[in-house]
């Protein structure tokens, strides 16, 4: 999401980070680039014109005239901005969920804007939360959307309200009503139905669904592709309904992000989640300074983390670790490797959330580092017997051209796997012999000189990848440590720390 804008609004601050002042002149030329940057990301003209209006006067006034670094200020200008554009700094929005047990969660949308998938995440996200929760089908229309339910409700491993044929949506509500009252359900879910376009009868139906429920929340699903449609069927059902908050479904399919942009400024309603992917698991919980620093190219260092929490096996790692200190590192530990990175959102996911990736971008391409090189690495292992996989010095031609036919690449390919990993298992062991200073060693191979670490990434693609020096390795480790730079800018983003919600 945001892919086309974050590439526009860097090229801009780019050729600004080398002006040691910036007079009215730039100041106007720069917020005419980033007018058509968030024209073309589909932002509705009237929210571009209010924030291009009050970006204007914030940077043509003396804070930025007379600073030290003037482009650093105006970045932070856009930033600030985009906060706000997105419902501020302090508006993160989870889940409103009334005091006295069972809440009610209304879902509402046209059809094919992922409202029933969506009603299952949001079940997911809420049994993680240790509530009880009740999924209700409340759509008697579309053929088959109970049973879809039904069965959503078993992968998100909660309840839902048997199927009764012939009870019309208002029914449906007062049984799920009684029911979660009378088994002590937490939250109760209810998906009402949509149709392909806005009508009364559907706007009829949902209005007395709310007035029968009292819904806590009254979220409306949007799908984030339909551009500023989105937006205005955001209007039409807030006119209808007492809407408490949106959901933009197919964010991860949404290159420009204009509807995200300019839904909150124009409805005025708070954006609670991104549905980030088809899986049940990917629903995100919507941070306006996260997505703003994303927007940026300040990558998303909470979300990485949050994403490896969620999946983290305590016992497992512990076992790795033992092994690590040991300098052990077979294949089988490198196909778990891979195993969970396409968990958190495979190799494109987690780019997308490191800070600056976008300006390597070209060299990634050029590299071939895909989540399709991942598939093809662990279809390699796979395809290796165990005591390959415990001992791989024991793969010699025949056994190689073996694997590679059982896993449709190239000789050449498993040679760049196999080289990979040993490049690996040596950096361990030199960690597990140097103890602190092995930590040291290991740091200097992967920053350092030739053969060292980057390397590793250079062929895993069979590409070219350029050496990080050790001034850049400093700057990732001053990221990491207390608020991300802007690549290409001499200074900080003021303010801005990834590590703080």
């Amino acid at each position: 999401m945001f892919d086309a804008l974050t590439d526009r609004l860097s090229s801009v601050f780019d050729r600004l980070s080398g002006r040691g002042v910036l007079s009215e002149k730039d100041v106007a030329e720069v917020m005419r680039e980033i007018r058509v940057a968030l024209l073309e990301a589909d932002v509705a003209l009237p929210v571009v014109r209010e924030f291009i209006a009050k970006a204007t006067e914030a940077a043509t006034g003396e804070a930025v005239i007379r600073s030290v670094r003037p482009a650093d200020q105006v970045v932070k200008i856009t930033y600030d901005g985009l906060v706000e554009m997105l419902g501020g700094a302090e508006e993160v929005q989870g889940l409103n969920l009334s005091l006295n047990p069972p809440s009610v969660i209304l879902m509402a949308g046209l059809q094919g804007s992922g409202k029933t998938t969506t009603a299952a995440k949001l079940a997911l996200r809420l049994v993680k939360e240790r509530k009880k929760v009740l999924l209700a089908s409340l759509d008697t229309r579309r053929p088959a959307a109970m049973e879809q339910l039904a069965t959503l409700a078993v992968l998100a491993g909660v309840e839902s309200l048997p199927i009764v044929i012939g009870q019309s949506a208002p029914d449906i509500a007062r049984r799920a009503l009684s029911a979660a009252k009378l088994q002590g359900y937490d939250v109760v879910i209810l998906d009402t139905a949509g149709r392909t376009t806005l009508d009364e009868a559907m706007m009829s139906e949902a209005a007395e669904i709310a007035r029968i429920a009292s819904p806590s929340e009254t979220l409306l699903v949007a799908d984030a592709l339909t551009g500023q449609d989105a937006v205005r069927t955001a209007k039409a059902f807030h006119e209808r309904l007492p809407l408490t908050g949106l959901v933009l479904t197919r964010a991860d399919g949404d290159g420009r992000g204009g509807a995200a942009l300019s839904m909150r400024a124009v409805t005025g309603l708070p954006i609670k989640f991104l549905g980030v992917s088809e899986k049940i698991d990917g629903l995100d919980v919507f941070d306006a300074q996260r997505i703003a620093g994303r927007i940026l190219g300040q990558g998303d260092i909470v979300a990485l983390v949050e994403k490896a929490a969620l999946d983290f096996d305590q016992a497992k790692s512990e076992a790795m670790a033992k092994k690590l200190a040991k300098g052990q590192f077979d294949l089988d530990m490198m196909a778990e490797q891979l195993a969970q990175m396409k968990k958190m959102g495979g190799m494109e996911g987690l780019m997308g959330l490191l800070p600056g990736v976008q300006k390597i971008k070209k060299q990634i391409a050029e590299a071939n580092i895909s989540d399709k090189m991942v598939d093809r690495q662990a279809a390699i292992i796979s395809s290796m017997t165990k005591e390959e996989r415990k001992k791989p010095d024991i793969l010699a031609a025949s056994r190689k051209r073996r694997i590679a036919a059982g896993s449709g690449v190239d000789v050449a390919e498993v040679n760049r796997l196999l080289k990979q990993h040993r490049q690996m298992a040596d950096a361990f062991k030199m960690m597990s012999k140097g103890g602190g200073r092995g930590f040291a060693q290991m740091a200097q191979m992967l920053g350092g000189g030739a053969g060292g670490g980057m390397d590793q990434l250079k062929n895993m693609g069979g590409g070219k990848m350029p050496m990080p020096s050790e001034k850049e390795i400093e700057e990732m480790a001053a990221k990491l440590q207390g608020g991300l730079k802007l690549p290409g800018l001499g200074g900080g983003l003021p303010g801005f720390n990834p590590f703080k919600k």
